[in-house]
């Protein structure tokens, strides 16, 4: 079963968002940390990938569930810009430039656009700032492997030396390098909460320790408030300290969900949430700014107060509904999954079946009194398994496999996540995260990272390089 704490935890982060976008509130930054809770879920799913999997291979999956719906997007948004006239625009945050309109293909910088329409690319620093920590997560995770909860620290301390020195770079190198500085901290935290480090910590230290660099955000921030009194993402040294502290009290807590179950529209909610998370930050901020001419057409723009309130909320997320039924496909897609209209089953993360290459017979193995090395090396990590395969302990000789002539369970590698037996379930879209399954007990499904389907064509067996 999935671990519907973390799913609640990701969706109330998308919901917050939504609001602190629609209204501005800068107290909800505080109240709920929701970019550090969502770095935070990512760097746990993404750990759970590298003890699988190749880096490469896990960077591969990753960006491949986060870019389409992000090319959707750009498909949409930047012809519209150009007929509004972003071309003749002068003076703007982002003059246009064919070149950077490869940022809309691979966002290794912010995917630029026009003044005019800033609600549909600004909230794009997220999928930017996502993109650099999958790019880097086979070197953070090693590190973090290496050195534990300094690896953690690391981020806070490159913040103390920014400031100290005011070491600045070109504009969107810098603004990648703060990104990962206030953040960096809350992902590899999800590193720790993955391997099961954070809630090894003891109470006595790490709710201490939370409380103190929550303590000397908020000091910080006093004396060194933005635009907005109180808004956390105005002050990045704050919001990392801040981030950090929340993210390792809620993710070493693990309260029971069975009670969501039971409430069956909050449950579906959830569940839709997580389904279809990507889409819902992309498209939520242009939904927001349709609001105010939806409400003038049906004259509800002069509501005031708590009712104007009200419906406000409730149309922007009428819109954003809408645009989950409009473009949420395109993450089934991604995922290799049949899309899905409205995604709040339980087959919501169920992933599409994709037809295999025959396995091919492995040699049979030397007669010998020793265990087959094969099952533990390079060619066991290449090799196919079947989707129930379970590790095994110890040398005992393994059943003869029909086909194979040899006692070896053809395997489809170390490197392979399944899930109660069905490599079907995938969790998809923006991070998600569990605890670390023991090898007594299959894993749950939303920690399932990488099917053999995600594999890019050209690895699999018979098919050949591409333009062969």
């Amino acid at each position: 079963m999935r671990n519907r704490y973390l799913d609640l935890l990701r969706a109330a982060a998308i919901v917050r968002v939504i609001v602190y976008h629609l209204f501005g509130w800068p107290w909800l930054s505080i109240v709920l940390p929701a970019m550090g809770i969502m770095f935070a879920l990512a760097g746990s799913l993404t750990a759970a990938s590298l003890e699988r999997r190749a880096g490469r291979r896990v960077v591969y999956s990753r960006l491949r569930r986060l870019l389409p719906p992000l090319w959707l997007l750009g498909l949409i948004v930047v012809p519209v810009m150009l007929i509004m006239g972003w071309r003749q625009e002068v003076g703007g945050e982002h003059p246009f430039s064919l070149p950077r309109l490869l940022f809309w293909i691979f966002p290794v910088g912010d995917p630029p656009g026009s003044d005019a329409a800033v609600d549909a690319w600004e909230p794009l620093w997220y999928v930017r700032a996502y993109l650099w920590f999958i790019l880097l997560s086979p070197f953070l995770y090693a590190l973090y492997k290496r050195i534990g909860w300094a690896a953690v620290a690391l981020p806070l301390a490159l913040i103390v030396v920014l400031d100290r020195t005011g070491l600045t770079l070109p504009a969107t190198a810098d603004a990648a390098m703060w990104d990962f500085v206030t953040f960096g901290a809350c992902w590899m935290a999800g590193f720790a909460h993955r391997d099961g480090r954070l809630r090894r910590l003891p109470v006595w230290v790490a709710y201490p320790v939370a409380i103190a660099l929550g303590a000397a955000a908020m000091y910080y921030l006093s004396g060194h408030q933005g635009d907005d009194p109180w808004d956390l993402n105005d002050v990045p040294e704050s919001q990392a300290l801040w981030s950090i502290a929340f993210v390792l009290i809620v993710l070493r807590w693990q309260p029971p969900m069975a009670w969501l179950a039971r409430v069956r529209p909050l449950d579906r909610l959830v569940t839709l949430l997580n389904a279809r998370a990507v889409t819902v930050y992309l498209w939520h901020n242009i939904a927001i700014d349709a609001v105010w001419p939806i409400l003038a057409f049906v004259a509800l723009d002069d509501l005031a107060g708590r009712l104007g309130a009200g419906v406000d909320l409730v149309m922007a997320l009428v819109v954003t509904l809408i645009a989950v039924l409009l473009f949420g496909w395109a993450e089934d897609l991604a995922a290799r999954r049949a899309p899905k209209l409205w995604p709040t089953g339980s087959r919501a993360f169920e992933k599409e079946e994709i037809p295999e290459p025959a396995d091919v017979p492995e040699p049979p193995a030397i007669a010998s009194g020793r265990p087959d090395v094969r099952a533990y090396g390079a060619a066991a990590a290449m090799s196919p398994r079947p989707g129930a395969w379970v590790p095994r302990t110890g040398f005992s000789a393994p059943p003869v496999v029909p086909g194979t002539g040899s006692g070896t369970v053809p395997s489809d590698g170390r490197h392979t996540a399944t899930g109660d037996g069905d490599d079907r379930n995938v969790t998809l879209g923006l991070p998600v995260a569990g605890r670390r399954a023991s090898r007594s007990e299959q894993p749950l499904v939303g920690e399932v990272l990488d099917a053999p389907g995600d594999r890019p064509d050209w690895f699999r067996p018979g098919l050949g390089r591409p333009g062969q």
